[in-house]
């Protein structure tokens, strides 16, 4: 056994809210369900939203700090997310159809001086990670406490917006994983590269404040700014909290 789930996160609308799952059916060759199924382009966008586009055409927290302090809840069957942030009245709506609402809601919490939010693109069947194939994201909490003792800060796995969360590891083993398969619960996936890093771990997923340097400390104690591994899956089930991490 290399470890098992601790928690489930997925984030409806890239950069802009988690929300935690006690269990979800991964498929193979897709991203997680409903993970950054919508992106927010902003007025500089070079993109038409229908295929994927790279993260610099989008609203995200490495440029508004503000934003990694939203939470959602969506409501599949309805398709209706909510979202809550301790600066802004909760909004529900439908990102189909409902564009305008979000984009009034969001404005407080973008800087004046950068790039503002103009629509909600959707790739069909598509969740628009940063990778540009269809990934999955793990990160470890012995890695993280790791991090956390060389920062002088205690860090929360929400600051890096990953989708599984591992424990029962020894610090950086995910690292060794590059090219391995790993089986989580009734799914198994294929580790496939480091996640570099950049400023939206630095702020607070509770206040929105940029806080701690993640980045520094990463340099400063390893050498470079990864954390985390991306993987695809290649087995489709269901994986659940409390389930089996096991290398292939």
């Amino acid at each position: 056994m290399a470890g098992v789930v601790q928690t489930l996160w997925r984030h409806p609308i890239k950069s802009h809210g988690r929300e935690e799952l006690d269990r979800v059916t991964l498929t193979e060759g897709k991203t997680m369900p409903w993970d950054r199924r919508w992106a927010v382009a902003h007025e500089g966008a070079r993109t038409d939203g229908a295929s994927w586009a790279s993260c610099a055409n989008f609203s995200r927290g490495s440029k508004a700090a503000e934003l990694m302090a939203i939470h959602a809840q969506t409501d599949v069957d309805s398709g209706l997310v909510t979202l809550s942030h301790p600066k802004r009245p909760d909004l529900a709506f439908d990102p189909d159809q409902s564009a305008d609402d979000f984009l009034q809601w969001v404005r407080p919490l973008m800087p004046s001086n950068r790039a503002q939010s103009t629509r909600l693109v959707r790739v069909p069947d598509r969740g628009m990670t940063d990778t540009d194939y269809p990934s999955i994201s793990l990160l470890n909490v012995s890695s993280l406490r790791a991090l956390s003792q060389k920062a002088g800060a205690p860090l929360q796995a929400t600051r890096f917006r990953t989708n599984i969360v591992m424990e029962g590891l020894g610090p950086w083993e995910e690292f060794e994983w590059i090219g391995k398969r790993l089986a989580i619960g009734s799914a198994e996936v294929e580790v496939t590269e480091r996640i570099e890093r950049c400023m939206a771990t630095t702020a607070n997923p509770a206040t929105g404040a940029r806080d701690v340097d993640t980045l520094g400390a990463l340099e400063d104690g390893w050498g470079h700014r990864d954390f985390g591994v991306y993987a695809i899956v290649t087995k489709t089930g269901q994986i659940a909290c409390g389930d089996k991490i096991k290398v292939l």
